[in-house]
């Protein structure tokens, strides 16, 4: 078997393990039959428009219930619902149904709805909005019982409209001769994955420019300069962040978000100061990062070229007052706001993080249970269980934000019409196997467990 059809067996086995370690699990917490309603029994098992459990890709769930939730009641609910509106107007303004491809589909449209019509004043008749609308499902990784979070933030950083001999390094705004696929030349925002190409000649595509060619001058001079920086290593910070306020010497403040990206895959830069044990893995953040570029010019010259990808902005308008807008458009919300992966789930979608992190210092260990709301993606923001907590602008952002590389736990909350108990319990059994017999019961029952724990694994 060739490499490609590995990987697509590889591909094929996971989906199929995800699916059934789903089914098991609602099976597991489903009531038993002779508690749930009777017109389940009158149903025949192999009725048509069976609705299946959620699955998604690489992940596993199992249903929780409120108070299962660590901190539930004690968490500012009216915060976070006043977070959900925001993306709800994004997502009823929206005229074709959305992201029906992924695991919530277009189920968020009814609770936003009822958001949108609700007359919620209070912390407390928030909480029973969410309790009234959706259902939590713990959610991990396959073989793993917890998520992961980073932290990031808006920088504040100094900068001038023309270049000076103190601000040299330039801000560029996306090139005219960029392509992305199944995208137009004046669309906003395009996709931080993918390939990208250049255009040689009148149809040649090749691969766009990697950041040691952008950073020698290969798209210099064509008027693509937003402002002037102090040094690549500001540069590269704002381009990981995705957006900026950059201060002017006559007090006025730019504000830059993400535009596109040069297709090549980011490549964190502190991993590699950890693998050359330059730095500990232990005491790793942005701001050691910052300190090691700081003290050693030209071997952050090196290290940054080790990540080929460029990120490009636009100006927006936006004022000292306003919050930087996520990819979902809309404005984000420091400690309520987080970026997941985009590819696995839908913008708007609500999840509670439950655990503890390093808030209040470096070795703090501060309860955090806290509803997030889903707003924003970033490259790095792989999987079902991983987010990136969103804290602001600032040097205390930043400080907060730089320290974060923890575990904790992930729910994910998902809309009563998704209820992926009520659908376990509607699900046709796999029919018995002819050729299986039950001889030997207690080596077939081994093979069982065997199958099963290979498929977590």
């Amino acid at each position: 078997m060739g490499p490609e059809a590995r990987n697509s067996a590889v591909r094929v086995g996971a989906r199929f393990a995800t699916v059934w370690l789903a089914f098991a699990l609602l099976v597991a917490f489903a009531p038993p039959a002779e508690a749930r309603p009777a017109h389940h029994h009158a149903k025949p098992r192999h009725a048509p428009h069976r609705i299946f459990p959620i699955v998604i890709p690489g992940g596993q769930y199992m249903p929780a219930t409120w108070d299962a939730l660590t901190g539930w009641r004690n968490d500012d609910h009216l915060a976070a619902f006043a977070t959900f509106q925001k993306s709800c107007k994004a997502i009823l303004a929206a005229r074709q149904p959305l992201q029906i491809s992924k695991a919530m589909g277009d189920s968020l449209r009814a609770p936003c709805a009822a958001a949108k019509a609700s007359h919620v004043r209070t912390a407390d008749a928030a909480r029973r909005f969410f309790e009234r609308h959706f259902r939590p499902l713990w959610i991990s990784r396959l073989g793993e019982d917890a998520g992961f979070v980073t932290g990031y933030y808006e920088p504040i950083i100094d900068g001038s409209r023309t270049r000076t001999d103190v601000y040299t390094v330039p801000v560029y705004r996306r090139p005219s001769n960029l392509f992305v696929r199944g995208f137009r030349q004046s669309d906003t925002g395009l996709p931080n994955g993918g390939e990208v190409f250049r255009k040689i000649g009148r149809r040649k595509l090749v691969p766009y420019y990697d950041r040691a060619a952008i950073e020698d001058g290969a798209i210099a001079g064509r008027g693509l300069e937003i402002c002037w920086l102090k040094s690549e290593t500001d540069l590269l910070f704002t381009q990981i962040q995705g957006s900026a306020r950059v201060r002017l010497e006559d007090g006025s403040t730019i504000r830059i978000n993400y535009d596109a990206h040069n297709g090549y895959r980011y490549t964190p830069v502190g991993r590699i100061l950890i693998e050359r044990n330059i730095i500990p893995r232990e005491q790793m953040s942005m701001q050691r990062i910052r300190e090691w570029m700081t003290a050693n010019p030209d071997g952050a010259k090196e290290l940054r070229r080790q990540n080929r990808s460029y990120v490009f902005f636009r100006e927006v308008q936006l004022s000292d007052k306003d919050e930087a807008v996520g990819a979902q458009g809309v404005p984000l919300t420091p400690r309520r706001s987080i970026a997941v992966d985009k590819a696995l789930h839908v913008y708007g979608t609500p999840f509670f993080l439950d655990g503890t992190l390093p808030i209040d210092s470096a070795q703090a260990q501060t309860p955090f249970h806290h509803l997030m709301i889903a707003q924003d993606t970033g490259s790095a923001i792989v999987g079902p269980a991983r987010a990136d907590i969103y804290f602001g602008a600032g040097a205390e952002a930043a400080q907060i934000a730089g320290r974060l590389r923890h575990n904790i736990r992930f729910a994910i909350l998902v809309p009563n019409a998704l209820d992926p108990v009520a659908a376990g319990r509607t699900m046709p059994l796999p029919r018995v196997r002819r050729d299986t017999a039950v001889k030997h019961p207690a080596q077939h029952h081994h093979r069982a467990r065997h199958h099963h724990g290979r498929g977590r694994r």
